[in-house]
Formats: structure tokens, sequence, C-alpha cells
């Protein structure tokens, strides 16, 4: 039965001395050397090994005399049908003699291959996976694509064209291993070219010969400086839309067995993924920047039509926004911040909306009644904007810009740092600008004047901190003397 089972297996088992000579062999078994059995006979077995191994079988030789443990040699040689990989085990079978098992592990070596090859096409597309999702920069992650594509697929150069709806062309936007620049410059329409076709025709075009009279290269001059044999053009799908095509080249003919095919159809799905993330992100930027720029374009309506109402203060919101801004950025308020500081700024009087008209253009002074009413404008700034999402942000001016950094201002009595910081920033450069401009029932101050105001009351009305730095960033612009300190 052992006999049986040793000649129904595909190996072949050898008897040798302790110097390698091949003493006896199983008769029965296939030869894995590709010569008949009995020339193994007399032979030492480094005559049937590829010749890179004859160090390593004297070193096992000696090994396997010595501790008697099997040891393995792994080896690969040419028989009659190409390159095969076989599995030596030695393993000492008394104190002259040794056992070999020989065996042919080529389907082994070529399914770990091809797992191997697998999990790198897997790690591939992970690292590509990756770029989608963490950059939203399209050139890097296209980049990264043809790097992982050249590397895996073996093939010389590759390049991503993009369709522009605009020009209604499929435009190259990145490549990889080209020689010159001859396909930089492409622009073709649905049909056009190789590429042109595989987008409107919405399958994988191959082409080889590229050399021949047939290509559609022959646009491109030095296009033949490459040495193209091979070509692929990859339609590039997702959401039912054409987004582009993948170009593969190669300087020699392509034979893709079905894996290669399907990893190129992967790539091409993560291309066109990735094309569809950067065009809709892209998109939503600009509906975004759209959108910022209506509600912008809304606050100075709102502004425009308070100073409409109100003439005498015509021009002090834009001069009040932007001294507001340059004290804020004077104090390194982040930006991300000074866009809610400008529409704070912009919209500051939009409490007295609600005042009546009466009081708002009275010539004369207001009577203690109408000075309560004035000073609800504030609590109808804050009760206009707090509902709206995208201003509730900018509302500390509109709301708090008449606190005082005593406590005595309004509506709600804050004390010091109680004060939201942006309001303390306008509430200086407000009363500043007021001081500074004309009223019907007074002229403007002098800038001098209007600055030794604002010192004098520092500590009183106004930070102290932000009136020394409003006070140098006024100087810095227009040197004034200001007789007194604090």
């Amino acid at each position: 039965m052992l006999q049986a089972v040793i000649t129904a297996l595909p190996i072949l088992i050898l008897e040798i001395d302790k110097d390698g000579i091949i003493l006896d062999y199983n008769s029965d078994s296939p030869s894995l050397f590709d010569v008949h059995p009995e020339s193994f006979l007399n032979q030492h077995l480094s005559t049937y090994l590829p010749d890179h191994v004859e160090g390593e079988l004297q070193v096992v030789l000696s090994a396997v005399k010595k501790a008697g443990q099997p040891h393995i040699i792994n080896y690969s040689m040419n028989v009659n049908d190409g390159e095969h990989w076989f599995e030596a085990r030695f393993i000492a079978a008394n104190r002259e003699h040794s056992t070999v098992v020989v065996q042919d592990v080529t389907r082994h070596k070529i399914n770990e291959a091809r797992v191997q090859k697998q999990l790198e096409q897997m790690s591939a597309l992970r690292a590509i996976d990756h770029a989608i999702t963490s950059s939203v920069d399209l050139n890097l992650t296209l980049s990264i694509l043809l790097t992982q594509l050249v590397k895996h697929l073996q093939i010389d150069a590759a390049c991503i064209l993009l369709w522009n709806a605009e020009t209604e062309r499929l435009e190259y936007v990145a490549g990889l291993g080209f020689r010159t620049n001859s396909l930089t410059h492409t622009k073709l329409r649905l049909g056009e070219g190789f590429a042109g076709m595989a987008a409107l025709e919405r399958r994988v075009i191959k082409k080889e010969h590229l050399s021949g009279p047939e290509t559609d290269f022959i646009r491109s001059p030095m296009f033949g400086q490459e040495g193209f044999v091979s070509y692929f053009g990859v339609p590039l799908i997702a959401k039912g839309q054409v987004q582009g095509i993948l170009e593969i080249f190669n300087r020699s003919l392509i034979n893709p067995d079905s894996e290669w095919l399907s990893f190129l159809e992967m790539l091409g799905g993560q291309a066109a993924i990735a094309v569809d993330n950067a065009t809709l992100f892209s998109n939503l930027q600009r509906s975004n920047v759209e959108i910022t720029s209506a509600y912008d374009a809304t606050i100075v309506g709102w502004s425009r039509a308070l100073d409409m109402r109100d003439h005498e203060t015509e021009g002090h919101t834009q001069r009040v926004t932007e001294m507001t801004l340059k004290l804020a950025r004077h104090i390194n308020i982040p930006e991300e911040e000074l866009i809610h500081v400008r529409r704070g700024a912009t919209l500051h009087d939009i409490g007295k909306m609600g005042i009546p008209d009466r009081i708002l253009h009275k010539p004369g002074p207001l009577t203690a009644e109408e000075w309560g009413t004035m000073r609800q404008h504030p609590q109808y700034a804050c009760a206009l904007l707090t509902p709206i999402n995208y201003l509730r942000p900018a509302k500390d001016i509109p709301h708090y810009h008449h606190e005082r950094w005593d406590g005595s201002g309004y509506p709600r009595g804050l004390k010091g740092e109680e004060i939201p910081l942006s309001a303390r920033l306008f509430a200086v450069v407000d009363v500043y600008d007021a001081l500074t401009s004309d009223r019907p029932y007074r002229s403007a101050w002098s800038k001098r004047a209007a600055l030794n105001y604002i010192q004098n009351e520092a500590g009183r009305l106004f930070d102290p901190k932000i009136t020394s730095t409003f006070l140098e960033l006024v100087q810095e612009n227009e040197p004034v003397s200001v007789t007194s300190a604090f």
C-alpha cells in the first residue's frame, strides 16, 4: 500500500550517500529532472540541479549529516514546457545515507504569485481610495492613481483626459511616463480619435501598432518620438456620465490576461469616482461662493437702505466697517472670524429699522421717553438677526456696541470683558467716526480733538488696550499729536 501511495504521488524519491551520490530511486515515479531515472545512478545530485544551488546543496548535505533534521532547497529549472519550480526535501536515513524527496511546486508558486499580485493590487486600490477620501486636490489624486497604474500594470505611460462641458472637448489633465509633451495639448470632440471613440461608444478601445498609418496620433508631430506600440482607451463613467478617458501606452505589445483587464477596469472606476467627487466639490464650492456673495449683497443692500433712511449717517457704515476690520487684523483676530466682524459692522444699526421716523429724524433733542425708544434698537437688531443662522455669529456688534467698559452702556449694562471683543473694537471706531463727521446739530470735530476724547475715555467708555491699539493704528496712517494720556 505504501508503494502504491508513493507511485501515485507526483514526487521523485532518491537515496544518496553522505557525499551526495545517488544510490537508488523510486523506479515507478516519473522523472522530475526531465531525464530517465536510471541515469541517476552513481551520479552526484548536483548534476541535476541548477549551478546556483550547488553551494547551498553542500551546506544542506553537511547539516543533514550533523543534525539529522530535515532541510529544504527551493529552485527553478527549465523543462520541456518552460520554467518549473521544485522543492527538494533532505532527511537523514542513517549515518551514511539520506533520502531526498523532490516535488514540482510550480502550481503552488503560480498561485502564490497570483495571490501576492492581488494583494498588491488591493493595496494600490486602497491607496487610491485614501487619496480620494482624504484630499480634494484632483491633481494629487490623479497623480497617485497614474503611479499605481503604471507600476502594477507594468506599462510605460498613461494619461487622463477629462470632459470639459464648456468646450465640449476631452482635454489632457495629467500624465506619467512620457518622453515628450506631445499629448499635453490634447482637445478631442466625442468620436474624434481613439479617446473620443471610447467616450462616444462607452467601451474600452484597444489598438496595436500605433506607428502604423491608422493611428490617430498623427495629430501630434512629436508622438512618433515616444515609440509606443500598444494603446488602451478606458472610458471613465460615473453616475451614467462620461467623466473622461484613461489612456494607456506601451512601447511593446500588451497581451493582457483577465486579471490585468479586470484591474484596469477597477482603476478606471476609481478614476471616475475621483473626478466625480472633485467635480461635486468644485460645484459645491462655486455654489457656496455664489450663496455667500448673495448673502453679502443682501447685507450691503440693507445697510444702504438704512443710510438712505438716515441721511445724516450716509457713508458712516462703510467707513466704520473698513476701520473695524483694520483694527481686528491689527490685534490678530483669526481670518475666519473677520467675516462675522465685517457683517456685524455693516449691520450695526440694523435695529434702527424698528425706530419710528418721528424719533429717528427728529431735528431737536430727544425726550427721555424717546431716548428710551431709541435705546431699544440693539434689542431689535438681536431679534432680527438671531433667527438667521448665518448672521447669528455677527450679532455681537449690532447687539452690544453701545455697552461701555465701566458698565454704563446699554442694553444690558455689561462691564469690561463681559462685552464681546468685536463690540469693544467697534465701539471705539464708531465713536471716532461719529465725532469726525458733520451732523445737522454740530460740525465735525478735528481728528486731534476726537483722539483726545477717546484717549481720555479709555478705561471708562472704552477698553484701554483696544484704545491704545486704535490710537497707534490711526497715528500710523495720519500722525496727530494727542495731548492727554491715560
